[in-house]
């Protein structure tokens, strides 16, 4: 079956960013074959689009589904004192809350129009199975590409970390979990739905010893590698009290500052740092709303991009956000771009290239994040219909600056995950109920 989605503004994404406002994209099993603007080619399937703007399915670098269970907690808090107030609550997760909550944050993320979803998950309560599988299962539920961590903490309060002692795991158990997740899940090549990282979660609650023998087996098996990294002001002190050193030089210290690596925040980054990033071709997840709301502050990602780091978004947690909304997020990345650097610090394309394309070499993936032939056929449709998109004349710039927006269409692999705003494989409703029913579970 070749079908032509056709009559709509086809933003690809590619190294030309080139756009075709009367366009065309042809899928055929899955697979972008064609795009275009000029004749419509032959085709067994023309789905009219009525003017919407098509750009790729969006790509979220970091987040933490789990966190949906427990939103608008430690709300006036920074970081460490927020992690403090919820770490004990998390070690009461288990597989079928966590089901429920990846249910929904995976929900709200493709009716966002977000296609692929790097998920950090680092909790896991001793004797509680199935947290994992728990994710792919409702990935897999939902339609959606999921890039799903086996990360861990093994750095508790009595050895100086901060994560509660009953929530840390032996370095052992660790590595032999992520080997046996890795043969069972992962998908390696082009179109892979389920892929397995290895994500230890940061330098305060992780040893250096479980940094190195990570990064050892994950190179060993293909993987690729992630961790939190200088978001906060009380980290650098801490590195500096504990190592002697800032978060970054800790790292590189590890072996971590890599092509394989890319690390969630990096909004405390000195120059120097930032060439590092650069000449180590290290990735950075941007995640605007969260820092906001912990009051971490604003990513350099001017001067990232200006570097040639590669940069992508992430939503972050669901309880340091209380959204799962990547296009929110790349409406926040222009937006703190511009309260940091001025009006013409980051143009709509741009912000919108973060959560594409930028997010797609992030995660080592080259077959996502751009609209062209021979990659995934992960199409995110936007009606151009709506009241917030009237006199908009520049209807790419008008999405981004009018956004956040409910996508009209979700594509994902040349299947519909959503259709008409709606999800097709799943109900929200039911979603949300079940949902509603475990985060009583977590309740204070």
């Amino acid at each position: 079956m070749r079908t032509l989605f056709a009559n709509g503004w086809i933003v690809t994404m590619d190294d030309a960013g080139s756009e075709h406002p009367n366009g065309w994209v042809l899928v055929s099993d899955g697979v972008v074959e064609a795009v275009g603007g000029a004749d419509e080619p032959d085709h067994d399937e023309r789905r009219d689009l009525g003017g919407a703007v098509v750009t790729p399915g969006l790509v979220n670098t970091h987040h933490h589904l789990y966190q949906t269970l427990t939103r608008a907690r430690a709300q006036e808090a920074d970081l460490f004192t927020w992690l403090r107030e919820l770490y004990p609550v998390w070690a009461g997760i288990d597989a079928e809350a966590e089901y429920a909550a990846a249910c929904t944050g995976l929900a709200e993320l493709a009716l966002s129009g977000c296609s692929t979803v790097f998920d950090h998950h680092y909790v896991f309560p001793r004797g509680r199975d199935g947290i994992f599988e728990a994710e792919v299962e409702a990935a897999t539920k939902l339609g959606v590409r999921l890039v799903a961590s086996r990360g861990s903490m093994d750095l508790g309060v009595s050895d100086g970390g901060l994560p509660p002692d009953d929530l840390v795991e032996d370095i052992d158990s660790v590595l032999a979990e992520t080997e046996r997740l890795h043969g069972a899940f992962h998908e390696p090549g082009p179109g892979a739905q389920v892929q397995v990282a290895v994500a230890p979660c940061s330098p305060f609650s992780v040893t250096g010893r479980l940094m190195e023998e990570s990064a050892t087996l994950a190179r060993r098996l293909g993987l690729v590698l992630h961790t939190h990294l200088a978001e906060t002001v009380e980290e650098e002190a801490y590195c500096r009290e504990l190592y002697g050193c800032t978060p970054v030089e800790y790292l590189e210290r590890l072996g971590w500052l890599a092509g394989d690596v890319w690390c969630a925040h990096c909004v405390h980054l000195s120059g120097a740092e930032i060439a590092r990033f650069a000449e180590t071709g290290t990735g950075v997840a941007h995640c605007p709303t969260s820092n906001l709301r912990l009051g971490a502050g604003v990513a350099p990602v001017r001067e990232l991009r200006d570097a040639g780091v590669r940069v992508g978004l992430g939503v972050d947690g669901s309880a340091s956000n209380e959204r799962s909304d990547l296009f929110m997020e790349v409406k926040q990345a222009l937006l703190v771009a511009r309260g940091r650097g001025g009006g013409t610090a980051m143009t709509a394309r741009e912000a919108l290239r973060l959560g594409t394309r930028g997010g797609a070499e992030v995660l080592r993936r080259d077959d996502i994040g751009s609209l062209e032939p021979g990659k995934q056929a992960d199409l995110a449709i936007w009606a151009t219909d709506g009241l917030e998109l009237g006199g908009a004349e520049d209807p790419v710039a008008g999405l981004v600056l009018s956004g956040p927006h409910r996508v009209d269409r979700l594509v994902v692999g040349g299947r519909d995950v959503v259709r008409g705003g709606a999800l097709v494989r799943a109900d929200e409703a039911e979603i949300a109920r079940d949902h509603r029913m475990q985060a009583r579970r977590f309740a204070p």
